[in-house]
């Protein structure tokens, strides 16, 4: 891969041109970085006060009604972003949706329990746990062995 880097005092604002013959999971993650950067801070609502959250330190979204709250380690805030929309802003290698009402930080789970009729319970290290729904096992499935394959 080439990196190009030009710096000039005369241009009015940063732009990135990326070159490729196909997109590969390394030009995925650039580019999920890029758009990770773009949406910076997520605001939470904890009672009264109003917290600035890292999409990092998020171990899970979950939607109940009209609702959509963040659980962290520091507790669970309510943010105003539809479920959807985080979706399609959060990077993709991080952030699954396991159910039609959560979506989980793969870097936050701590393991899978089987359940009998076809859902996983998925343990986060914060201790919490959440159900996938039998709809996302397999999508579950195929992200943990991409980034067993990234990794080697």
């Amino acid at each position: 891969m080439k990196i190009l880097l030009d710096i000039d005092p005369h241009n009015e604002e940063t732009s990135v041109t990326i070159h490729c013959k196909e997109i590969t999971p390394v030009i995925q993650q650039i580019l999920e970085y890029l758009k990770k950067n773009d949406t910076g801070l997520i605001v939470g609502k904890d009672g009264e006060n109003q917290h600035l959250i890292k999409p990092d330190e998020v171990h899970y979204f979950r939607s109940e009604g009209d609702a959509v709250t963040a659980a962290t380690s520091q507790g669970i805030f309510k943010v105003k972003v539809k479920l959807y929309e985080l979706e399609q802003s959060l990077p993709s290698h991080r952030f699954i949706r396991i159910s039609k009402s959560v979506i989980a930080n793969l870097y936050a789970m701590s393991h899978f329990e089987p359940s009998f009729n076809g859902t996983l319970c998925v343990h986060f290290k914060s201790g919490e746990k959440e159900y996938a729904s039998r709809h996302y096992v397999g999508q579950i499935k195929e992200v943990l062995k991409m980034n067993r394959r990234e990794k080697k």
